[in-house]
C-alpha cells in the first residue's frame, strides 16, 4: 500500500482573475515542443541550482500593495494638489506669511495620506507573506513544500484537492485527476486529466491527485501574467471612491467658470491694491476645492486594512471592506465555517446482516486507499487503522458532485470487492427503509455517510446503481464556538444567512439550531430548488438552510439572489465554494481553506475564525458612514465658496475673505473634526447613492452659509466707513459664516457622545481664542468692532441654525437618499 501524502495547505495564492483566452494560444492544451521527461523522483538539488543560476525560477512577485512610489505618487500628484500649489507659490510673494497657510495645511495632509498608507502597506505585505501558497514539489525523490517564487523550469509539483495550480505545466501523473479551468474558461465542468495533458495556471484540482512537470514559469506563463496583473492592491472601483470622483467632476466643473469670473472681478473691475486683490481672489478659489476629502477616504481605507490585519484578515481588494458592509445576504458554508474541520467517530451501526469487524475492516482499507483525505476520511482513518491485508487495485476519489468515494480491493484470499462511502440518500433508493433510521440521527446534528458494497465497476457510467448498503458511520461534528455569537451579530444587522451546504438538509438544519440560527427549522433540499434563477430566488428568499447543495447549484443560488437585489457575501474554505465564492459580491476564505478558495476570495481570514466577519462588517460601516459626514462637511463649504464668488461677482464688491480667515474657518469647522469623526466607530448600515446623500445636504447648507453670510456682509458694508472698513466688514462676515459653518458640524456630529460634544467645543473656544487674544487678532486680521455689527452678525447666523435645521428636517423627509 502506498502511504498517504500529507498535503500542506497553509498559504494562500493571490486572486487570480477570470481570464477570456487570447487567441495567440489555447489556455487549456496549448501545443508546446516535448520536453524532456523529469523523472518520477523530481530534478536534482544540481539541477534546481543550475536553473536558478539560468533564471529559470518562478519570479512572479508575491501579491502585494502598491510600491512606496505609487502612494507617494498617487498622494502627491493630483488635480487639486496643482492648482493649490500654484495658488500657493503666488500667494508666497503677494502676501504675508498667514495667507500662505493653506499650503503648509495641504502638505501636512499629503504627509499624512502616505504615512497612513504606507503603515497599511506593511500590514498587508506582511500578510500576503504569511498566506503565501506553498506548493509541494517533488525534489530528490522527496516531497517538500516551497515558495511559489522557487519553483524551477521541470520542477515535479504535486497536486491534491484544492491545490491550485501555480504554474504552466504538462500532467506527468494522473490518479483520478480532476481539475477545474473556470478561471480560465468560464467553463464550470471540471476535465479529467491524463499524463501529457496540459495544466494552465490558474486552474485548480476538484478531485484525485498526481503531479505535473513546470513547462512555463515565472512571466512567460500566460495565466500568471494576467492574475499579477489582476491581484495588486486597488484602493479604486467602489461606490464611494466613485462617488467622490463624480463629486469632484462637478466641483470642478463649478469651480472654473466662477474662479474666472472672481479673478476678473477683484483685478480688473476694483480698483483697490493689486497685491490685495490677488490675496483675495486666491481667498476666494482656495476653499472652492474639497482637498481633505479625498485624503481622509484613503486615510479610513488604509486604517481599515491596518485594524483588520492585527486580526490576522488579509484584504486582498480593499474595497472589500466597503463591500461587505453594504452586504444584506451572507452564505455559509456548513463546513469550516459553523463547524471546525475535525470530526470525530462516534458509532457504527451495521446493516443487513453485515458483521462489524468486517466493516471496520472496510473502513480501514477504503481510508488507507485514500492518499488526501477529507476531514470526514480522517476521522474514519483514526477511528479504524488499516490492517493492511487488503490491496487497492482501483480508487474513484471523493467529489462534490458526487458525493461519494469508492475503492476496489484484492482481500488478499483470491476474492475482490469494490466498496463506495458517501452520502446515504445518494446511494440509497427512495423509500428505502434505512433512511428513516438516517433521518432520525440527521435531527440530532449528527453527519451520517453510508459504506455500500458496489454492484458496478468503478468505471461504470452508475457506479452507485444497485448497491448493497453495509453499515452507516455517524461522525459528529465540532461546531466553532464562536460561531453562534457570529450569527446573532448578523441577526441584529438584519444580514439574512443562508447555510448552503452539501450535506444532508435536516442535519445542516439541526447544526444550525444547536446555534440558535434563525430559521434553522426552514430546510430545503436543494436537489427540489427551481432551476429558474426567479423562482430559486423566491425560494431561498423564504428559507434559511439548504442541503445537498451542488457546486454549480451554490453559483446558481448567489446569482438568484444577486438578481432579486441582494448584495451577496459568501463564506467557505473547500473546492466546492470556489464558484460560488467568485461570483459572490465579496468572497471571504478561511486560512486553512484550499488554495482554490483562497486564490479567488476578496477576503480571507488568515485565523480561520468566522468570528473576524463582524469586525470587517463594522471596519466597513464605520468607513461608509464617517466618510458620508464629513464629505457633507467638505462639500458645504466647496457649495458656500461658490455662491459666495458668485454673489461678489455680480454684486462687483471686494471678496470679503483672505485666505487666512478661511484657513482659520476650514481648521476649525471641518479639518480637525473631520479627522476626528472620519476614524470614529459607525454602526450605521451601509446605505447606497452616495453621492445623492451626501449632495441633498451640502447643497441647502451651503446655500444658507453663503447667504447669511453675504448679508452680514452687506450689513457690514453700509454700518462702518473709512480706511479700516473692509477688516471691519470681513470680521462680522467671518463671524457669521463661522457660527453657521459650527451649526453644520453641530448637525453632522449628531447622535452625541461625550467626546462629540466635546469635539465641537473644542473648535468653538478654539475660534473664541482667535477673537479675545491680541496677537492672534493681528495674525488672523479678525478684529470685531462697535458692537452693534458683531451683535447683527450673531442673529443673522442664528437665523441661518434656524434654516439649516428646518431645512435638514425637511430634506429628511421630502429627498430620500
Amino acid at each position: 500500500m502506498t502511504q498517504r501524502a500529507k498535503i500542506d495547505m497553509n498559504g494562500e495564492e493571490p486572486r487570480g482573475p477570470v481570464i477570456d483566452a487570447g487567441a495567440e494560444l489555447d489556455p487549456v492544451h496549448p501545443r508546446q515542443p516535448p520536453r524532456p521527461r523529469t523523472p518520477a523522483t523530481g530534478l536534482t538539488a544540481g539541477q534546481v541550482a543550475e536553473r536558478v543560476a539560468r533564471g529559470e525560477v518562478n519570479d512572479v512577485p508575491v501579491r502585494s500593495s502598491r510600491s512606496a512610489v505609487d502612494i507617494v505618487r498617487a498622494n502627491v500628484f493630483t488635480r487639486f494638489n496643482a492648482i493649490i500649489g500654484v495658488l500657493w507659490v503666488i500667494m508666497l510673494f503677494v502676501a504675508p506669511i498667514q495667507d500662505s497657510l493653506f499650503g503648509f495645511v495641504i502638505l501636512a495632509n499629503t504627509g499624512i495620506g502616505i504615512v497612513q498608507e504606507l503603515r497599511a502597506k506593511k500590514t498587508l505585505d506582511a500578510l500576503a507573506v504569511i498566506g503565501e501558497a506553498k506548493p509541494r514539489v517533488r525534489r530528490d525523490g522527496v516531497a517538500a513544500a516551497v515558495s511559489t517564487s522557487e519553483i524551477v523550469l521541470d520542477d515535479l509539483v504535486e497536486l491534491g484537492p484544492g491545490d491550485k495550480v501555480v504554474v504552466d505545466g504538462e500532467i506527468a501523473e494522473a490518479d483520478n485527476l480532476e481539475i477545474d479551468e473556470s478561471l480560465l474558461t468560464g467553463e464550470a465542468d471540471p476535465v479529467l486529466k491524463q499524463p501529457g495533458d496540459q495544466v494552465r495556471s490558474g486552474s485548480f484540482v476538484v478531485a484525485g491527485g498526481g503531479a505535473f512537470t513546470a513547462t512555463k514559469v515565472g512571466r512567460e506563463a500566460y495565466a500568471a501574467q494576467l492574475a499579477e496583473e489582476a491581484s495588486r492592491f486597488t484602493l479604486v472601483h467602489s461606490e464611494l471612491r466613485s462617488g467622490i470622483s463624480t463629486i469632484l467632476k462637478y466641483v470642478t466643473w463649478m469651480m472654473v467658470p466662477t474662479a474666472i469670473g472672481l479673478i476678473i472681478s477683484q483685478l480688473v473691475a476694483k480698483d483697490t491694491n493689486l497685491k490685495d486683490s490677488i490675496a483675495r481672489t486666491v481667498g476666494g478659489i482656495v476653499p472652492m476645492i474639497p482637498e481633505g476629502l479625498v485624503l481622509l477616504t484613503s486615510v479610513a481605507f488604509a486604517i481599515g486594512v491596518i485594524r483588520l490585519g492585527r486580526k490576522q484578515c488579509l484584504v486582498q481588494e480593499l474595497p472589500a471592506i466597503e463591500g461587505l458592509a453594504r452586504v444584506d445576504v451572507v452564505c455559509l458554508d456548513k463546513t469550516g465555517t459553523l463547524t471546525e474541520g475535525g470530526m470525530d467517530v462516534t458509532e457504527l451501526r451495521p446493516l443487513g446482516g453485515t458483521d462489524q469487524a468486517h466493516a471496520r475492516q472496510v473502513l480501514g482499507a477504503l481510508g488507507e486507499s485514500d492518499p488526501r483525505p477529507n476531514a470526514s476520511m480522517r476521522a474514519i482513518i483514526e477511528a479504524y487503522p488499516d490492517s493492511e491485508e487488503w490491496r487497492c487495485t482501483q480508487s474513484l476519489p471523493f467529489s462534490s458532485a458526487r458525493k461519494y468515494s469508492g475503492a476496489s480491493f484484492s482481500e488478499g484470499n483470491g476474492q475482490t470487492s469494490t466498496w463506495l462511502l458517501g452520502a446515504p440518500d445518494v446511494l440509497l433508493p427512495d423509500g428505502d427503509p434505512a433512511l428513516a433510521e438516517i433521518a432520525a440521527l440527521d435531527r440530532q446534528g449528527l453527519r451520517v455517510l453510508l459504506l455500500a458494497e458496489a454492484a458496478e465497476d468503478l468505471g461504470a457510467s452508475s457506479p452507485a446503481e444497485g448497491a448493497k448498503p453495509a453499515a452507516l458511520v455517524v461522525l459528529e461534528q465540532r461546531l466553532r464556538p464562536d460561531a453562534a455569537d457570529t450569527l446573532r451579530y448578523f441577526a441584529d444587522q438584519n444580514v439574512a444567512a443562508k447555510v448552503i451546504s452539501g450535506d444532508n438538509a435536516v442535519a445542516v438544519g439541526a447544526v444550525a439550531g444547536k446555534l440558535a440560527m434563525p430559521g434553522a427549522d426552514r430546510t430545503v433540499d436543494a436537489r427540489r430548488l427551481p432551476a429558474e434563477k426567479s423562482a430559486m430566488g423566491v425560494e431561498i428568499d423564504a428559507n434559511a438552510v439548504f442541503g445537498r447543495v451542488s457546486p454549480q447549484q451554490k453559483r446558481d443560488m448567489v446569482g438568484a439572489l444577486q438578481t432579486r437585489g441582494h448584495t451577496v457575501a459568501m463564506t467557505g474554505d473547500g473546492v466546492n465554494d470556489v464558484l460560488a465564492l467568485k461570483d459572490a459580491d465579496i468572497g471571504v476564505s478561511m486560512g486553512s481553506g484550499s488554495e482554490a478558495t483562497k486564490a479567488v476570495a476578496q477576503i480571507v481570514l488568515l485565523n480561520n475564525s468566522f468570528a473576524t466577519l463582524p469586525s470587517v462588517v463594522a471596519e466597513g460601516r464605520r468607513v461608509i458612514g464617517n466618510i458620508t459626514r464629513v464629505a457633507t462637511l467638505f462639500l458645504t463649504k466647496t457649495v458656500y465658496s461658490v455662491l459666495l464668488a458668485i454673489l461678489v461677482v455680480c454684486s462687483q464688491v471686494e471678496y470679503p475673505f483672505l485666505p487666512r480667515h478661511l484657513t482659520l474657518l476650514s481648521t476649525l469647522t471641518i479639518g480637525v473634526p473631520a479627522f476626528f469623526l472620519a476614524l470614529a466607530p459607525n454602526k450605521e448600515r451601509a446605505q447606497p447613492h452616495f453621492v445623492r446623500r451626501v449632495m441633498r445636504y451640502a447643497i441647502p447648507a451651503g446655500l444658507i452659509a453663503a447667504t447669511a453670510t453675504f448679508c452680514t456682509y452687506l450689513l457690514a458694508r453700509s454700518h462702518y466707513s473709512g480706511p479700516a472698513a473692509l477688516d471691519a466688514e470681513t470680521s462680522a462676515a467671518t463671524l457669521t459664516l463661522f457660527l453657521v459653518a459650527m451649526w453644520v458640524l453641530a448637525i453632522i456630529a449628531r447622535p452625541y457622545t461625550w467626546w462629540r460634544i466635546g469635539l465641537v467645543a473644542t473648535m468653538g473656544a478654539g475660534f473664541l481664542l482667535v477673537l479675545i487674544v491680541p496677537w492672534l487678532q493681528d495674525f488672523f486680521a479678525l478684529k470685531l468692532v462697535g458692537v452693534t455689527m458683531p451683535w447683527t452678525a450673531v442673529v443673522v447666523a442664528a437665523v441661518g441654525a434656524v434654516l439649516l435645521e428646518t431645512a435638514w428636517r425637511v430634506v429628511g423627509r421630502r429627498v430620500p437618499a
